[in-house]
């Protein structure tokens, strides 16, 4: 009796479309703070390095580099403390959680960057060569400059 109590009480907190995000991600979290009666909106924004949990009870890890200091916080993802999850860019990672990220320090701990399924190969193919080119006319520029 208890359990099916528990489960009314749990689905009436969920949220109806939680965002969509994974390991490795980079993402704005968007935290509601109450100063004595003010509530203001704080980002702290940082990677993903891990997710727990299911249901009602799901959390994640963000972890992000303060003043040198690694900083990690486990955000319950159904609360509603929690405003809104920005996705800034998608990391391409092959590991459910990131724990190595903690040992690292500087451009090590950069995650190369995963691209939407939506683009084709072609399409894919096509904005390398553009990047490419861009890249060769900036150090053509600066040879001619110089």
């Amino acid at each position: 009796m208890q359990n099916k109590l528990m489960e009314v009480v749990e689905k009436s907190t969920l949220k109806p479309s939680p965002p969509k995000f994974e390991i490795g991600d980079t993402v704005d979290v968007h935290v509601r703070i109450l100063e004595g009666d003010k509530e203001r909106i704080q980002i702290y924004n940082g990677v993903v390095i891990a997710r727990s949990g299911a249901g009602p009870r799901e959390m994640f890890t963000v972890r992000r580099i303060v003043q040198g200091e690694g900083v990690e916080r486990k955000i319950p993802l159904h609360s509603p403390r929690i405003a809104d999850i920005v996705v800034k860019r998608s990391g391409k990672v092959r590991r459910a959680k990131l724990y190595y990220l903690r040992n690292l320090s500087g451009k090590a701990v950069r995650l190369k960057e995963r691209f939407s399924s939506t683009t084709t190969p072609t399409q894919a193919k096509a904005a390398k060569a553009e990047r490419r080119a861009a890249r060769i006319a900036k150090k053509e520029k600066a040879k001619a400059s110089s």
